[in-house]
């Protein structure tokens, strides 16, 4: 089973450290005054989180542990990744729609047929999370070709004009490197980015798409 990545903001840990920060907060001197004021001990308690993946993981302060679990604040990063992978979604659509009356193999139609199921509601969210967050403008646009995995007109042509067999080889080629490219720009995203959605919309990239990856290459076997 694939790895599910998980950064500091992610919201089990964001409830984690909420908890923890509650339960600071709410420590008193134990006198029994009600007073509510911390005793020295008690400020000096700390919250023990754990680090990205291969990272080790950071003590934090009350205060430390507060602001990381508050910020999930969209950064470029968080807009980018949405941007991009929308686009990147919607040529996978454009490759399942030529599987029909081409392909020869009915693992590689189920295959289309799920791959266009899961990617049109996942189009559909990250265009609601940029609509919600002001930043659905659709006039930025991208190369094509600087997004990793991404088939050029000629090779979708290519798919285009095949049948049969050599048409299953070369859909299933492309769209692993289409998968590949997605991996990537997820890794990408949960690195970089801040938003605890578009980690979990990363996330879900990851786990999903690499399973299909692994689908794929048993088709080519």
């Amino acid at each position: 089973m694939p790895r599910r990545i998980t950064r500091l903001r992610s919201p089990a840990l964001t409830v984690t450290l909420l908890a923890a920060v509650l339960a600071l907060g709410g420590c008193d001197d134990g006198s029994g005054s009600g007073s509510g004021e911390a005793s020295g001990a008690d400020k000096g308690m700390s919250v023990v989180a754990p680090g990205k993946p291969g990272e080790p993981a950071r003590t934090l302060s009350a205060e430390e542990a507060a602001e990381a679990a508050g910020d999930d604040t969209p950064n470029s990063a968080d807009f980018r990744y949405a941007r991009m992978m929308i686009e990147h979604h919607e040529q996978a659509l454009v490759l399942t729609a030529l599987v029909p009356g081409r392909a020869s193999s009915p693992s590689v139609e189920r295959l289309a047929r799920r791959i266009s199921a899961s990617q049109k509601p996942e189009i559909g969210a990250m265009e609601g999370w940029l609509k919600n967050n002001g930043g659905d403008d659709r006039e930025e646009t991208h190369d094509h070709s600087a997004m990793p995995g991404m088939a050029t007109d000629a090779q979708i042509g290519r798919l285009r004009a095949a049948q049969g067999k050599a048409f299953d080889r070369l859909f299933l080629e492309l769209m692993i490197t289409h998968h590949q490219g997605a991996v990537t720009m997820a890794t990408e995203a949960l690195a970089d980015g801040n938003n605890v959605l578009v980690e979990e919309m990363a996330n879900d990239v990851v786990a999903q798409q690499t399973v299909e990856i692994d689908r794929m290459r048993g088709l080519m076997a």
